[in-house]
């Protein structure tokens, strides 16, 4: 049996590997969970955004994030929900990078790679001349 500290409250409790919070923060989670899902399924508020679901149900976007990420709010079902993208923060449906922030970084990747590749080859050249003499 191991024990943790709840990420919400920092109570000791014994870890459970389906949730990182002890029993009576789940149980907060859970009716919060339950506002927001009697709000969204509303015919009328089912394109709601995150900032008018915090606003009418008063549940951190935190959480809504939480929920989006894990499948639990389905973005098919509520299209303007989403959660921030890990490097800029743009709201986005899947994954943990934006499109934009995405292609940045692989092309900052294949840059690396080009150059890494120049350095082995200027250290061949450099060798093979050195060795030639």
């Amino acid at each position: 049996m191991e024990i943790e500290n709840c990420s919400s409250c920092g109570a000791i409790y014994v870890k459970n590997p389906m949730r990182n919070t002890c029993d009576a923060c789940y149980k907060q989670e859970e009716a919060k969970y339950d506002v927001v899902y009697k709000f969204l399924r509303k015919r009328e508020n089912r394109a709601a955004t995150i900032d008018r679901v915090t606003e009418v149900t008063k549940v951190e976007a935190s959480l809504l994030h939480k929920w989006i990420r894990k499948g639990r709010l389905q973005i098919a079902q509520f299209p303007n929900l989403g959660y921030p993208c890990d490097q800029c923060g743009k709201l986005i449906n899947e994954g943990r990078l934006c499109e934009r922030c995405s292609t940045t970084i692989k092309q900052e990747l294949n840059i690396y790679e080009k150059e890494n590749e120049r350095q082995k080859e200027l250290r061949r050249s450099i060798y093979h001349s050195q060795n030639k003499q």
